[in-house]
């Protein structure tokens, strides 16, 4: 169900903050959507029920300027994606069903759990990667290996979609966390999770619109921002030629900004 909310003097900052989130979402991979619902429920006071659907929608445009951009700079891997999509819309369903049955401040506390946990697999899987963080590292020939990616693509693309579906974040985490353990190029991972996150989120919202309230509003005054800021990712980071070498240094950023957030949203 769709509505519009009575515009207040916040929601004028909003576009900024899509900007800020849309830039960075496609800088790092994630569409922006795990910092929507802090910034709906934290800032503006927004229901959590609500804040997840209204989340989801405004970050589809976010992932679609995103994957597009980074598909014309060869940063998407179809296969790989797939592999995580396939698991994640099972997942995304599943998510959903958890969402009904929890209450706004419940939510909250889980989303803010789940950030801190995944922020801790992302610092363990940085600390023992691979020096040698290229795609031909994932060798096809090898049976072994590529059971062991499947079962990874399977695994975190199952959970991103549950997380996608329960809190409207588009399970960046998830994603984000099993392609750097299969010690993907960096910018092969950003592209590729925008790809993943776009075909959950797509799902997600299909399975919320009938039992959730979407606030046009919200969304409109978010994406007026993030879908410039999505636009302008890609070529940012196709411009930084030492964006491999940082790559260890943007994970442990934004591993600190998922446990403060986390930590907010337990507490608050």
């Amino acid at each position: 169900m769709f509505f519009y909310s009575q515009i207040e003097p916040l929601y004028f900052i909003l576009p900024l903050i899509g900007l800020v989130i849309g830039l960075f979402g496609t800088i790092l991979g994630g569409g922006g959507g795990f910092f929507f619902l802090p910034v709906l429920t934290l800032i503006l006071g927004v229901d959590a029920q609500i804040a997840v659907i209204t989340s989801l929608v405004a970050t589809l445009p976010v992932c679609i300027v995103g994957v597009l951009s980074h598909h014309r700079k060869g940063h998407v891997s179809f296969k790989t994606g797939l592999l995580f999509s396939i698991a994640g819309i099972a997942g995304a369903f599943s998510g959903t069903g958890i969402a009904v049955i929890m209450s706004s401040s419940q939510l909250k506390s889980a989303f803010g759990i789940y950030s801190v946990f995944i922020a801790l697999i992302i610092i363990l899987t940085t600390v023992r990667k691979n020096d040698k963080t290229d795609e031909g590292s994932c060798n096809v020939k090898d049976f072994n290996h590529t059971v062991v990616k499947r079962v990874k693509g399977f695994f975190f693309g199952f959970g991103a979609g549950v997380i996608t579906g329960a809190f409207g974040t588009s399970g960046t985490a998830p994603v984000l966390a099993g392609l750097f353990s299969m010690r993907i190029m960096f910018k092969l991972v950003v592209g590729t999770s925008l790809f993943v996150v776009l075909i959950n989120t797509c799902f997600a919202v299909g399975a919320h619109f009938l039992l959730g309230k979407i606030d046009l509003t919200l969304v409109w005054f978010l994406t007026a921002g993030s879908a410039l800021g999505a636009f302008l990712g890609p070529r940012l980071l196709a411009g930084y030629k030492k964006a491999d070498s940082s790559e260890n240094s943007v994970r442990y950023i934004y591993a600190l900004a998922m446990v403060i957030l986390g930590v907010l949203m337990i507490t608050n």
